[in-house]
């Protein structure tokens, strides 16, 4: 009892004693979300939880019944953000799992939470608010990373990595979707052709400039070479049929009338397309 006093000891312990109840709790957890904490190791828990006490650790100066209260509160707060991770990734169309679903050149559409400018005169699959759509690709084969292939705004037509485009459309629902009866290798290698051409924000019949649905609907052919995607008559009005305040005025500011019924395309008429399949959502 030179070195360590028999309080020193005691705390040591119950250090002990406490990292072994909280292995029975997670245990337990384990138990009640096997689905959420299937991958979760309790190796992984501990490098979080509070280190067992030492000699001259403040935690020394510590009840232990305050040290017991610091271990159950570490515990139960880990437990809830793997849990919220794990249930986010399963939720997800590229997490490790979806991402062996994913062939070349399927289709992931954004679903957004509340309607916006697009949605108000587009319609979307099961009624989501469809505001965009990417063609999914993979650099170097099978096995190489995911990439979006897009026309958005600023950048125009790009590859975006996925981490990028869930980061950027955070809140949003993606929609993983498959064309059928199309060669999705002819038809990423000619999408891949547009990559660099401006964001066509007017919505205008060329290819000059792209938006994000056209990229599809001029990329796409089926195994004989046709389009697979027709163009319809572009829509900027509601469903009473009247065109939207915010389209007649952003037509207005750039001098233009509104391009009602021009040949063109959408994110929401591509997600209901006949041929157009869902994978996962």
């Amino acid at each position: 009892m030179n070195t360590f006093s028999k309080t020193n000891l005691a705390v040591i312990a119950n250090g002990r004693f406490q990292r072994r109840r909280c292995f029975s709790w997670f245990r337990g957890c384990r138990k009640l979300h096997p689905r959420l904490l299937k991958s979760v190791a309790f190796s992984d828990m501990v490098h979080f939880l509070p280190p067992l006490p030492r000699p001259s650790s403040p935690l020394t100066k510590l009840s232990l019944r305050l040290q017991s209260r610091l271990w159950r509160i570490a515990v139960v707060f880990l437990f809830v953000a793997v849990a919220i991770k794990a249930q986010s990734q399963n939720n997800s169309p590229f997490s490790s799992h979806s991402t062996q679903l994913i062939e070349e050149g399927d289709l992931i559409f954004v679903a957004q939470p509340q309607d916006n400018a697009i949605t108000q005169v587009t319609q979307g699959i099961d009624s989501l608010a469809i505001d965009h759509v990417a063609i999914l690709h993979r650099i170097g084969g099978e096995t190489g990373p995911l990439y979006a292939l897009e026309a958005i705004p600023h950048q125009g037509v790009t590859l975006t990595p996925i981490d990028s485009l869930v980061k950027r459309e955070q809140g949003a629902t993606f929609v993983l979707q498959r064309v059928e009866d199309v060669n999705a290798t002819s038809s990423v290698r000619k999408a891949l052709r547009y990559v660099g051409l401006p964001y066509d924000d007017l919505f205008l019949p060329g290819d000059s400039a792209i938006y994000c649905s056209e990229l599809v609907q001029i990329s796409y052919v089926d195994r004989q070479g046709r389009a697979v995607f027709d163009t319809i008559p572009m829509s900027f009005h509601d469903a009473s049929g009247r065109i939207t305040d915010h389209w007649t005025e952003f037509y207005r500011q750039r001098g233009m009338t509104v391009p009602e019924g021009l040949p063109g395309t959408n994110p929401g008429q591509l997600s209901r397309h006949p041929q157009v399949t869902i994978i996962q959502k």
